[in-house]
């Protein structure tokens, strides 16, 4: 979808957490999925991440893509992968026990550096 809505020298710019953070329980101490899960990671949670505090009980389904499912989806889509990063803090203070190791840096306070939260990906269209 993305390759043929983009123009011929189109960029897509796409930043997303990490795939290695949805491994994890909502406390970050267990391995709760597998990094290659195919099937559907159905939760119920209370709260928001806007506010978890908040009187709400949802469920969700959310489903974990590899960084090789990622990047074969551009590939095999005519598109060319210009730069990929990795980084080992969210800018959004969305998870628990995180610490704020700088202005908007958020990391797990038990994990320090050691997971990549987020990555970073730039593609154009020939």
């Amino acid at each position: 979808m993305i390759s043929r809505f983009l123009k011929p020298k189109g960029e897509f710019v796409f930043v997303e957490f990490h795939p290695v953070v949805w491994m994890f329980n909502d406390t970050f101490d267990t391995i709760a999925y597998s990094y290659f899960k195919s099937d559907a990671i159905i939760e119920t949670e209370t709260g928001t991440y806007a506010n978890r505090e908040a009187n709400i009980t949802q469920q969700s389904i959310t489903w974990n893509h590899s960084l090789g499912e990622v990047l074969s989806a551009l590939l095999q889509n005519d598109l060319q992968l210009k730069s990929f990063e990795e980084f080992d803090y969210s800018p959004y203070d969305c998870f628990s026990h995180t610490i704020e190791v700088s202005p908007k840096q958020f990391r797990i306070k038990h994990l320090e550096s050691k997971i990549p939260m987020v990555f970073a990906l730039k593609a154009i269209k020939p």
